[in-house]
């Protein structure tokens, strides 16, 4: 069911990964894949606009999209949801912004870093300073510092952004390790936003706990989460908000139109579809991931063995310690020498050297001319 798309494809298809990208250059940056979309998707936005679906959502909660994401939970993740607990927002940034806005004091917000860089400076965007809380890059599991989180607390931060699985560590946290978070959230009254877009994309050998599913958590946190990862279709835009209680639902209810009015129509369509249907193309996409993260580990052991990659338990995001290969900055190499074009490790934690991030989701034959042309360029 995994269609990977040509490169004149790819081009038309992905305006910014591909479109951006100069010819002869192959693109392995931002995270969208190189494969077409599920026939279910398709299928349903063009009928959609065949229709005319093309004006203005419903503002507020909308049932069918509700529903839907409540049974793709259950089916996936085992997760119990109200759907009534379920809120349309734009994507994903758009609804951390929301909660922060709405649902958070003005204490600082801490931000595990590395982190999803469109997201680090989201908390001066809400009026709060960010305090980072490093992961040690020694640290192959990457596990957030229990201790350095309650310090941030006591010393006044009010909301932990907690992104899980993590991009780009790959990550998917387990339970014990939420309950160790939630222990120190509950001590100091903080709050959690747990940006959840990846929770589809768990591999083989680890499982999406949403915080939401742990004890004690409801009436502190939301989860934002969306269909639009897993199945490549963020221009068009729904992601949701979903809340642990009614009256935290009622709060982001209550918020003014303006703070969260800009998700599609045509975008709900999309993720309906996605989460009545897409079941089969996202078990063969999942399959597909599996495959490329084990072949990346062979490319990586032959061409560039003195990388260092954590294990990859979630996501299509790998990252790679290069710092083996003594350049501080990876990414420029590759690109300038290798015509590689990957993501830099300082995007996601400014002053950081000798990372980049790594996309896998793309043809076997795409990933293995990409890691070549990486070793290339950083030993040659």
């Amino acid at each position: 069911m995994i269609r990977d798309l040509t490169d004149e494809e790819a081009r038309q298809a992905l305006v910014l990964k591909w479109g951006t990208t100069a010819p002869g250059v192959l693109p392995a940056w931002v995270a969208e894949m190189d494969y077409a979309s599920a026939d279910v998707i398709t299928d349903a936005v063009i009928e959609a606009v065949r229709i005319g679906r093309t004006g203005y959502p419903p503002f507020g909660y909308d049932a069918a999209l509700g529903t839907a994401y409540a049974g793709f939970a259950e089916r996936q993740f085992a997760q119990q949801v109200n759907p009534e607990h379920v809120l349309p927002v734009v994507d994903v940034t758009a609804g951390v912004r929301v909660a922060l806005d709405v649902l958070s004091n003005d204490g600082a917000m801490v931000m595990p870093v590395p982190a999803y860089s469109p997201q680090l400076a989201i908390a001066e965007i809400t009026g709060r300073r960010r305090v980072d809380l490093v992961v040690d890059a020694a640290d192959d599991r990457a596990e957030i510092d229990l201790d350095r989180l309650d310090r941030l607390f006591a010393e006044g931060a009010g909301t932990l952004l907690l992104t899980q699985p993590h991009n780009p560590w790959g990550r998917a946290f387990t339970r014990s390790e939420l309950e160790g978070i939630r222990d120190v959230v509950i001590r100091h009254g903080a709050r959690v936003v747990s940006d959840e877009i990846h929770a589809p994309l768990v591999l083989p050998g680890a499982q999406h706990l949403s915080y939401l599913a742990i004890d004690g958590t409801a009436d502190h946190a939301v989860a934002i989460v969306a269909s639009s990862k897993a199945f490549n279709t963020a221009g068009l835009k729904c992601a949701q908000i979903v809340t642990g209680d009614d009256a935290t639902r009622e709060r982001l209810l209550a918020a003014p139109m303006a703070r969260n009015d800009s998700w599609s129509t045509l975008g709900v369509v999309a993720a309906i579809a996605a989460y009545h249907d897409g079941d089969p193309w996202l078990a063969a996409l999942i399959e597909r991931l599996d495959q490329q993260r084990t072949l990346l580990g062979e490319l990586l052991a032959i061409h560039l063995p003195r990388a260092r990659m954590r294990p990859l338990e979630a996501t299509y995001l790998a990252w790679l310690d290069l710092r083996g290969y003594g350049h501080d900055d990876p990414a420029t190499v590759c690109l300038e020498r290798g015509r590689v074009r990957l993501a830099p490790g300082h995007d996601y934690h400014p002053g950081t050297t000798g990372h980049v991030r790594l996309n896998i989701a793309t043809s076997p034959t795409r990933l293995t001319e990409i890691v070549e042309r990486m070793a290339a360029a950083l030993t040659g």
